[in-house]
């Protein structure tokens, strides 16, 4: 019996090794998996996702600069910046963009402020440019980046792989913002909580693929089909029947993406 149809909110298909990407991508419809959208890391990441999109309208590419690595010089940022606005109607969001908090753990002397700054000019261009923002924000980060998206009055913010505290989970579901869950829902108590404290009308699925997960899912390269799974275990949770978490988030993400 075939499967409802899902959506993969937050993948990096362009980190994937070419066979990967090719299984992946032949198998979509297998998993009943209509999209991916394929967040980048920088400049030639955007490029090589939309790319991607070329070649197959499954992939929505979104054009952002992940904040877990060296900040870029002033030049890549106009460059990037530039790229975006130039390729907007091909894009359906500017991400993954935020702040660089396992860095920070890593190396303490990292500091905060110029990711903010970079971070606000992509909250800008998304205002400019009228599309979704995906953002990298936990922790301690979260309500950062909260009060950025209040100050320039951004909506459709998602927010990927969320981990936070309860003050700044319930500021997010005041302000309407999504967040996708991740397959490790399956198993970490952390993600479970927030599911059941997060209105279903504001939740996603996602993989952020190729990151690979534990338990049952260990030692497996991450497939879109996984979230089959997911979806399992957020009905199990909610207390809600599948076919309407299925209906649910199906529409939460193609409404928020804009993908007919």
């Amino acid at each position: 019996m075939c499967k409802p149809s899902l959506i993969d909110a937050h993948i990096h298909l362009d980190l994937y090794e070419g066979y990967e990407r090719d299984k992946i991508m032949q198998e979509l419809e297998l998993y009943s998996v209509e999209a991916l959208i394929s967040v980048s890391f920088h400049l030639q990441s955007s490029r090589t996702n939309i790319d991607l999109s070329r070649r197959d309208a499954r992939i929505k590419p979104a054009a952002g600069f992940h904040p877990e690595q060296k900040l870029p010089s002033e030049r890549a940022v106009e460059e990037l910046l530039s790229f975006i606005e130039r390729h907007q109607q091909e894009i359906v969001a500017i991400g993954e963009v935020g702040l660089p908090y396992y860095k920070m753990k890593e190396h303490p002397d990292v500091k905060v402020e110029p990711y903010i700054d970079l971070l606000e000019r992509f909250m800008i261009q998304s205002k400019k440019i009228n599309k979704p923002i995906i953002l990298h924000g936990v922790y301690e980060h979260a309500p950062i980046v909260c009060g950025l998206l209040e100050k320039h009055s951004i909506e459709k913010a998602h927010f990927h792989w969320f981990k936070g505290d309860k003050k700044t989970i319930e500021r997010m579901k005041g302000n309407g913002y999504s967040i996708s869950i991740t397959p490790d829902v399956l198993y970490e108590n952390e993600i479970q909580e927030l599911v059941k404290k997060y209105p279903i009308e504001g939740l996603m699925v996602e993989t952020d693929g190729p990151w690979r997960f534990e338990g049952i899912f260990q030692g497996r390269m991450t497939h879109p089909g996984i979230m089959h799974r997911s979806i399992e275990k957020i009905a199990e949770i909610k207390h809600i029947k599948e076919t309407e978490v299925y209906k649910q988030l199906f529409k939460n993400t193609t409404e928020f993406y804009g993908i007919s």
